[in-house]
């Protein structure tokens, strides 16, 4: 759902700039909070595994495609501050390096792939996790759920900013419900996505998954009238048991998104995305304009001189994963280093 240039209006394009800016301010000052010793290094995987996988177009319907908008995803393995700075990352490195969402359109992106999944789907995570069972399946299902409404709330976003500062005059009704059709069954790519994601890293270290913090309550025993706390038993679904460094988690994390958009991505549907589709059938792309970083080495994901198309994309995937990977690390490191000074300030 990559909004090009000249869809949106300049005036309305620079207010969702000022949004995603201030968005993105916010966003910072939380994910001091939630980039701990074990977040912080997994903050840019996160990054680098949602440009992955976002390479990967699958079929929705007939000449249509979807791919992953993260949002969801990134919130709750790392926390919705962290969320919205990851997904940030992407689209930025999308933007300057593969022409792949316009610039002047950066902030419309941000705010509806970014802000609105993340903000959307954590809320309903949180929601949910509170009537679903405390369990891993539980998690798992409460991601689902939250990644699947997620974007189609991200589609009615986009048709809102549109209303307000489109650049054709089409019937916005038939936009939304256009809009809101292809990206729910989209939605349904992206929560099967989200919960094997999550699952796989529940399985392994569930510790490390943000929105399963806290999982597990403590049996309660009625004892002389009273309910008190059991005494801790070995739990059928451990939560907190494994500890230590995320390493492993790391480096299989970094080899999987290697993968995925060095060898897999050649595979992805060729078809027009949701919003391609909807544009070109409605009419709303009439006054789209070229891509200020067109003539980008990487643009379309293709490595300028490169004649075989397999390793041309293989190789644009595999340093888009390498890019992303080091400015999300840049970015999370420098901010928990000022998490630091301010913690400790804190307590003296």
């Amino acid at each position: 759902m990559h909004v090009p240039d000249g869809f949106i209006n300049a005036p309305v394009s620079a207010a969702a700039g000022v949004v995603a800016a201030a968005a993105v301010a916010v966003s910072l000052r939380g994910a001091r909070k939630e980039l701990d010793e074990k977040v912080a290094p997994l903050a840019g995987l996160v990054a680098a595994f949602v440009f992955a996988v976002q390479m990967l177009n699958f079929p929705v319907a007939a000449g249509t495609s979807g791919h992953l908008l993260g949002g969801a995803l990134a919130a709750i393995l790392v926390g919705p501050w962290t969320g919205v700075l990851c997904i940030a990352v992407v689209l930025l490195m999308q933007g300057v390096l593969f022409a792949d969402g316009g610039l002047t359109a950066l902030g419309v992106n941000i705010t509806v792939m970014g802000v609105v999944t993340v903000v959307v789907a954590y809320a309903l995570f949180r929601g949910l996790r509170l009537v679903l069972p405390r369990t891993r399946g539980g998690v798992t299902a409460a991601a689902f759920v939250a990644a699947l409404v997620s974007v189609p709330a991200s589609a009615a976003a986009f048709t809102l900013i549109y209303a307000v500062g489109g650049t054709t005059d089409v019937p916005i009704g038939k936009v939304l419900t256009a809009m809101l059709g292809v990206h729910v069954l989209i939605g349904i790519g992206e929560a099967v996505i989200t919960a094997l994601t999550v699952g796989a890293v529940l399985a392994v270290r569930p510790d490390l998954v943000h929105g399963a913090r806290g999982l597990t309550a403590p049996l309660k025993l009625r004892v002389d009238g009273e309910l008190v706390d059991a005494a801790p038993a070995e739990a059928e679904e451990p939560v907190a048991a494994a500890s230590g460094s995320p390493r492993k988690v790391w480096i299989g994390g970094v080899v999987t998104a290697l993968v995925l958009a060095g060898v897999v991505s050649f595979y992805a549907s060729a078809s027009p995305d949701g919003l391609e589709k909807v544009a070109a059938d409605k009419g709303i792309d009439a006054k789209a304009e070229d891509h200020a970083a067109a003539g980008s080495p990487l643009a379309d994901y293709g490595v300028e001189g490169v004649e075989s198309a397999r390793l041309s994309g293989g190789l644009a995937g595999v340093i888009g994963v390498g890019v992303t990977l080091a400015a999300g690390t840049g970015l999370f490191w420098a901010a928990r280093r000022r998490r630091q000074p301010a913690d400790t300030g804190a307590r003296v």
